[in-house]
Order: structure tokens, then sequence, then C-alpha cells
């Protein structure tokens, strides 16, 4: 099998750099870049630039216009599609153009992909190329949501949660604000920007009422980002009052409630009459509730989810096995307090060999605070 060469890798991570380039705006599809060289000159870059527009392969050859691509090769940050969608397949636009290699980061997990583009630029006559080790992963990583939605049809879920250096999330009589500074709360509302829904627990939506909103300058701002994400309550019984905030934008900003068979008809008709869209969870517990809800979010197109509260809500997505990483900001303070809550109150494991471990895990300084990533699972 074809291996990259040294060049290779350098045009392979100015792909994924380029793929970085469509964020959000291209959800729920993969973020992806090319770029096409000849002879050793970089002919025509291109990204996928927002859901619906031309694909990466497409804007690189659009690039190269007036440029002779026959011979070139082309580097993908993820497979090329082979299929109608909202527009063309790429394999189509690559064998046209006369492109003769193909040298691609990362395979698609979708079920009408999945290796079948590169074998259709094969039989074309096209060498094609598929990267292993650290680029490889790169490219992965940077696609998870759209590869745990692939493949599971679930959202990806990342968990996000604030705590003072010995553990707690809130003091002994629940207050909570505000535990992370300034730079890190700024930081979470860029996140939610990224992000498909953001997701709460009724805990949380009675005890703040927030609105849940992406905003430029952070909590304290007005500004709304210009992406803003569903809004989602895991509310088993349906007990979300109408006064909430969350309903006061809701003509503009989609808000999910998620309820079980137990909540009473006339509180989810009344929620329904208010705009807002109501989820019956269904399953014999609640981490079976938590990915039956999940299963319908995923129907909606929903890729990502922010999950920011609270721990009992935290506890029952990590018992179904459905948090992906985890970012906890760590404030330099002590609340203490033996009834202060954790971050994360799930069953957990009987003995520390059971535990959920990382697959990375990494740090960095958010102004006072420290910010701690772990991967859970790569997909």
């Amino acid at each position: 099998m074809p291996t990259t060469t040294d060049t290779d890798a350098r045009h392979l991570l100015r792909a994924i750099e380029l793929a970085q380039r469509g964020g959000a705006s291209v959800n729920p599809n993969p973020r992806v870049g090319a770029v096409i060289v000849k002879d050793g000159e970089t002919l025509g870059e291109g990204f996928h630039r927002e859901v619906g527009g031309p694909h990466a392969e497409v804007e690189a050859i659009r690039d190269a216009a007036g440029r002779d691509l026959s011979g070139a090769t082309i580097y993908v940050s993820l497979e090329p599609c082979c299929h109608q969608g909202r527009t063309p397949p790429c394999t189509d636009a690559i064998v046209g153009a006369g492109i003769k290699r193909v040298v691609v980061a990362s395979e698609d997990p979708s079920a009408h992909a999945a290796g079948r583009g590169l074998g259709i630029l094969r039989d074309d006559g096209v060498d094609v190329v598929i990267a292993e080790g650290e680029i490889a992963e790169q490219a992965r990583l940077m696609n998870q949501p759209f590869r745990k939605y692939a493949r599971t049809g679930r959202p990806w879920v990342l968990f996000k949660s604030a705590m003072s250096l010995d553990g707690k999330v809130a003091t002994r009589g629940g207050d909570s604000k505000w535990i992370s500074g300034d730079e890190s709360r700024l930081l979470v509302h860029r996140w939610r920007a990224e992000v498909d829904a953001i997701a709460v627990g009724i805990g949380t939506a009675l005890a703040d009422d927030p609105i849940l909103t992406a905003r430029t300058g952070g909590s304290d701002s007005h500004e709304l980002a210009g992406r803003q994400p569903r809004r989602v309550v895991f509310d088993s019984m349906a007990h979300l009052p109408l006064t909430a905030r969350l309903l006061d934008d809701i003509e503009t900003i989609p808000l999910s409630v998620v309820v079980s068979r137990a909540a009473q008809r006339a509180a989810t008709d009344a929620l329904a009459a208010h705009g807002v869209d109501v989820i019956v969870a269904t399953g014999e517990n609640e981490p079976a509730r938590i990915r039956s809800a999940l299963d319908q979010l995923g129907q909606y197109g929903i890729t990502s989810v922010l999950l920011e509260g609270g721990p009992k809500l935290a506890g029952a997505f990590l018992d179904a096995g459905e948090i992906d990483e985890i970012r906890l900001f760590i404030a330099p303070l002590v609340l203490g307090g033996r009834s202060a809550r954790d971050p994360i109150e799930s069953e957990g494991a009987e003995v520390v060999a059971d535990a959920v471990r990382s697959l990375t895990l990494g740090c960095q300084s958010i102004g006072d605070d420290l910010l701690v990533s772990a991967r859970i699972k790569e997909w």
C-alpha cells in the first residue's frame, strides 16, 4: 500500500488547517480542506464553507481555474464524497479535472461513504494514498461530532463545568456565581456558538432561570453571537414554568424539553402550546432515557451537544456512556462544605479499576483558572 511522504504530510497539515475555517457553519457536515499541488507548486486551495455550499475539493479546483491540473495531486483532510447530496459527487470533479493522485488524511465513516469514494477513484485510475499516524488522528479529532453522528445517529457530547480546588461546583447553600473567571466564561460562550445544542437539567433551569444563548461578550453581555444553538432542558415531569426566560425568544431560538412518559399531559400540552418542542424519552431507567433523547435530537440533525449541568444530569449522561469529552475549569477557590455538590453525581464505579479513564489529558491557563480537558472517547 502506498505511504505518505514528508511532502505529503506538509500538504495534508495545510488541508487540515484550511478545514478548521469551516467551523460550525458546516454542521451537520464535516469540516474539510483541500490543497492541489503539481510539480511542487500549490495550484489551488479550498475548504467547505457552509452547508449546501461547494465542498473543499470543488473549491480548490475552482481556485486553480486556468491551471493545468492533469497529473496533479489533491490533498484532502477527509475522503472525497461519491454520492449526490446537496452538491454533486467530489469524486466526479476530481476525475474530471484530470487529477491523478489523491492523498486523504482520514476516512469517512458515513454509511454512504466508508471507502466507496476511494474505490471509485481507484477504478478510474487515480492513485489513492491514505495517511496514518498523527496526521490521521488529527483529522479524525477535528470531526468528532460528525464521526459519532455518522456511526450512531447520536450527537457528540461535551460536558463542561467549573469547580473549586476542592472539587465543588457550588457552595453548601447552592451559590455558584461565579466560580470561574471572566475569561473562562467568555470561552464557554464561544463553545456555545460552535455546538448545535446546549443541555441543562430542570434543577439548573429552575435555580438559575438561564437563557442559554451564545453571547459575544460573555455572561454579562447582551450581544448575541451570530449562531445560536438549540436549548434543551431535561425535565422528566415537565416542571419548567411558562414564565421561564427560555421561552422569551423561542420564536427565534428553538427550545426542546425532554420529558418522561410520567409527565402530566396538561403540562406537556401547555409547553407545546407556547412553542416548546416536547421530546418524550423512553426507556426503563435514566441512562436509557438519555440515549432515547439523544437519538431523537439526532433526528433533528443535531451532531453536538454542550452539556452544562447540573450534577445529576451529568451523572446520568456518564452512566449512559454518552459523555465524549470533559472540560473542567478549576478556580483558585476552596469552598468546603460537606453538602456542597460535585460536578458529576452518578452511580459511579465500585472499584477504581472500573473507573472511566480518559484517552488524553491536557491543561491550560485561562485567566486565573486552569482548564483541564479530557477526551473520553474517539470516534
